[in-house]
């Protein structure tokens, strides 16, 4: 017998590690791949599971929140004697639709008044707010004065007090100069919730633009009132529209101040106006009543449709900056 040559040894072994080796890797591929199979089943069942869950989450809030407005715009639709009649179903219409809901209101001089008193109330309140919350907004979040972001957080905090803890010292305050039973004691009121809001929005739209702007117009000579009017003013523009709609939605669709500072149905707003003409003690005008909560509605659903994105975009910044 003859000892075993040393290249042949070591090519038998280099070959057996070869091979190992190559069926090692085999084997890794083969499971990274099934690895990858079974994670990239796992994860299109996990997708498929949450987009399921997200429509079905959409289809309730689009229910709950249509719901209401649907059964408001069947019942408008209806004539009395279909609204009373325990017969039919109060979702559908049973017989022919009518308009006579809408033309009965749109035809009485007292809810143009309502209409026209709300317009008017609408338009100061929003006036009133705009230029309130734009120049305290810019004090607060550009000339940094001392007290200025406890001054800020103060404005905040008046809007979270709740409005029934206000109504004896405004009550006093409109008696004292005479504007109870008006609706100018309503453009004195909402103001008192709209301001702090739109104050609070636009400080965070106004923190939001760089201080770069202020130091070049300085140095171009420009004064703070040029550059509020000619810089933010135009920059901040999606915030001003956002504490708009928020003003206008405010003191269009407010109920709980008129009914308590106004008992006159010719100084009445809109809202207030229907539920009081249209509700005669136990007897419900149903079909009038939701015509005239559509119509009343109508005017903030429309400006939301156009301006939401201004909306979105102001509200944001105001709620990430300053």
């Amino acid at each position: 017998m003859f000892a075993p040559d040393w290249t042949i040894w070591v090519l038998c072994c280099r070959a057996i590690l070869t091979a190992s080796s190559t069926v090692s890797g085999a084997a890794d591929t083969a499971l990274g791949r099934q690895t990858r199979s079974v994670f990239g089943r796992s994860l299109g069942r996990n997708r498929r599971w949450a987009l399921i869950l997200s429509y079905a989450f959409l289809l309730v809030f689009v229910v709950f929140f249509l719901l209401p407005p649907y059964y408001m715009l069947v019942t408008s639709l209806k004539s009395s004697a279909e609204i009373a009649s325990m017969s039919t179903n109060p979702w559908t219409i049973a017989r022919e639709a009518t308009l006579d809901n809408y033309r009965m209101l749109l035809g009485q001089a007292q809810f143009l008044r309502y209409f026209r008193n709300t317009a008017i109330v609408t338009v100061l309140v929003v006036v009133i707010s705009m230029v309130t919350s734009v120049l305290a907004a810019y004090s607060l979040s550009r000339l940094r004065f001392w007290g200025s972001g406890l001054l800020g957080t103060g404005v905040f905090l008046t809007y979270l007090v709740p409005e029934t803890l206000l109504f004896i010292p405004l009550f006093q305050i409109l008696a004292k100069f005479g504007l109870l039973n008006t609706y100018w004691a309503l453009v004195v009121v909402y103001p008192t919730v709209a301001v702090p809001f739109c104050t609070w929005i636009m400080i965070g739209y106004f923190a939001s633009i760089p201080k770069e702007l202020d130091e070049a117009a300085l140095i171009d000579g420009a004064g703070q009132i040029r550059m509020l009017l000619t810089i933010f003013i135009p920059v901040a523009m999606p915030g001003i529209i956002a504490a708009t709609i928020f003003a206008f939605t405010v003191s269009w669709g407010n109920f709980l101040y008129p009914m308590a500072f106004i008992y006159s149905t010719d100084q009445l707003p809109l809202t207030a106006g229907i539920a009081t003409t249209l509700i005669k003690g136990d007897v419900f005008q149903w079909g009038s009543i939701m015509a005239g909560a559509l119509l009343a509605a109508a005017p903030p659903v429309i400006l939301y449709a156009f301006l939401m994105d201004y909306y979105i975009a102001g509200l944001t910044a105001g709620a990430t900056k300053g």
